[in-house]
């Protein structure tokens, strides 16, 4: 019996792009929440993107946001939050500058970017968030209470190359991972929404085979191989659908919805 239920955002509970729940998956939602199961949302998300799309359930739900470098309740009390080192987001920034690759960073809440450009617009776009242009010096002014760094690609060639350079070089000191094709992450080592879901299992005294997970990115690999009920949507990149125990149809085809029914309720 499924009694906590984490579910990702984009590509997953709504497509990706869209700031809409579909109908269907609130309706899923609801009757969850009825039946006395937790959902929690488990995003690479900064917190204040995610909160509009928790709101459409229409009852408070756990976030956890930046790839599971934090966790907070509906009412917006941090559970739990493990930043970055100082020095080495420092050394990141560099590394980014020195290839003339973009890099952008999150603090209290907040998107810093070195220079505004069409990277910046089509995530500002696509997640619905504004960025403050503060140069790189800035940028390294800023490293306090960073949860993540994240930089945009023009291609998914070029993401996986960037991911590829930078496990060389930090691949020991901190965690990488992709969220979507063009956007490679950077968290401070031990960081996932894996480990998030055992802090909020703990908290919930939920055992792990009363967990199910769905996702469909690299960064919820983790998650749904780890929970006793892991879920691959049907649209998820390759790597999770071969890993993931079960899979559901695609995001446009209501396969959240369908996860729902066929192993929740």
């Amino acid at each position: 019996m499924i009694k906590l239920f984490v579910t990702d955002i984009d590509g997953t509970l709504l497509p990706v792009g869209s700031v809409t729940v579909p109908e269907k998956n609130i309706e899923a939602v609801k009757k969850m929440l009825e039946a006395g199961v937790k959902v929690v949302i488990a995003t690479g998300r900064m917190h204040t993107a995610a909160l509009p799309i928790a709101a459409q359930f229409g009852a408070p739900v756990p976030i956890i946001s930046f790839n599971g470098a934090m966790i907070k309740s509906s009412a917006g009390e941090t559970i739990h939050a493990k930043f970055l080192d100082e020095a080495l987001v420092v050394e990141l920034i560099n590394f980014f500058e020195a290839h003339g690759w973009h890099l952008q960073s999150y603090s209290g809440d907040e998107l810093f970017v070195p220079k505004r450009n069409e990277l910046v617009k089509f995530y500002e776009t696509m997640i619905k968030v504004s960025a403050v242009e503060v140069g790189w010096d800035g940028m390294r002014a800023r490293t306090k209470n960073v949860p993540k760094l994240l930089t945009v690609s023009e291609t998914s060639d070029e993401a996986l190359k960037k991911l590829d350079e930078a496990k060389k070089f930090f691949g020991s000191r901190a965690e990488i991972t992709r969220s979507a094709s063009r956007f490679t992450e950077f968290m401070s080592l031990g960081v996932s929404k894996a480990a998030a879901i055992k802090i909020l299992a703990q908290k919930f005294g939920v055992d792990n085979s009363e967990i199910l997970a769905i996702g469909d990115s690299e960064n919820d690999l983790a998650m749904i191989t780890s929970v006793g009920c892991g879920v691959a949507m049907g649209n998820a990149v390759e790597s999770v659908k071969a890993a993931a125990p079960h899979t559901t149809d695609t995001c446009e085809r209501d396969g959240f919805a369908k996860a729902v029914y066929n192993f929740v309720l």
